[in-house]
């Protein structure tokens, strides 16, 4: 099946709106996208009312929410929320707000090493979407400074470089519960380098968490079974995605680029049937 459950615009750190988004996916004949921005549905009514143009195509409100666990991150996937819910707007905004913050002392740091970049033009790249590293990045491309976005997190702003700020997060559970509250289907995204991950999808079943991304730009074979192994092993559905971004080819893949079995989208449509989320959707 030509879908693709892991899609960023430029609600969040993506380079193309929600239209242009889901015009490209239509023309690519991608049957079922999820928008999903970091901490952010406000992509998604215009993507749900672009997707009109193309009765082929369906597309799942969804959000991507950044955890912090010891000596690292865990990314949840929402699938199904309610994007209209004001509580899960004022919890998103929190943390979008939180991402202002760290991008302002990113910047700050990157100037006491000599590193000029303008606070003004990464807010002018975000675009009043979720502002993200991936701003600072650019930004940091465009004076010259690195020669690309992995060149940037590798050098400067990823979790162990001399720039790289902390900001507020939730816990891998809190993220879930916030995601169900919502009415939304949970899902460990890009896992495959997650210490403790069989521990943690344990502890998440519990709460919730309803799948785990399997299928993601990169994975080997060996990998995507292992995953897979894991998704029975839990009950969890075996979702994927590309990740898209439209930032350059060290970030994600092409829209819709990568197989996903029809299956995981069915299981993933009958669970949210289930819960009574997605009476639209079948």
């Amino acid at each position: 099946m030509k879908a693709d459950l892991h899609l960023h615009t430029t609600a969040s750190d993506g380079r193309l709106t929600p239209d242009d988004l889901v015009r490209q996916a239509g023309e690519l004949g991608v049957e079922v996208i999820a928008i999903t921005d970091h901490d952010s549905v406000e992509g998604v009514p215009a993507a749900l009312e672009a997707a009109a143009a193309f009765p082929q195509l369906t597309v799942i409100p969804g959000v991507e929410i950044n955890t912090d666990v010891p000596h690292g991150e865990v990314h949840v996937l929402g699938y199904f929320v309610d994007y209209t819910s004001a509580e899960f707007n004022r919890t998103l905004l929190e943390l979008r707000n939180s991402r202002l913050d760290r991008g302002l002392k990113m910047v700050n740091k990157l100037s006491s090493m000599g590193i000029d970049v303008e606070w003004e033009r990464v807010l002018e790249l975000a675009g009043g979407g979720a502002m993200g590293r991936p701003h600072v990045a650019m930004a940091m491309v465009e004076r010259g400074h690195v020669p690309s976005f992995r060149q940037a997190f590798i050098q400067y702003i990823g979790r162990n470089g001399p720039a790289y700020v902390q900001r507020k997060k939730l816990t891998p559970l809190e993220a879930v519960m916030v995601v169900v509250k919502a009415g939304g289907l949970p899902a460990i995204a890009h896992p495959a380098n997650i210490d403790g991950l069989d521990t943690l999808a344990m502890q998440l079943k519990k709460a919730g968490l309803a799948g785990i991304e399997v299928y993601y730009n990169g994975y080997s074979g060996e990998t995507v079974a292992r995953l897979k192994k894991l998704a029975t092993r839990y009950e969890l559905v075996a979702c994927g995605g590309s990740d898209f971004h439209g930032l350059d080819d060290t970030v994600g893949s092409g829209i819709g680029s990568l197989d996903l079995p029809r299956e995981s989208v069915e299981q993933l449509v009958s669970l949210a049937n289930k819960c009574g989320e997605a009476t639209t959707w079948s």
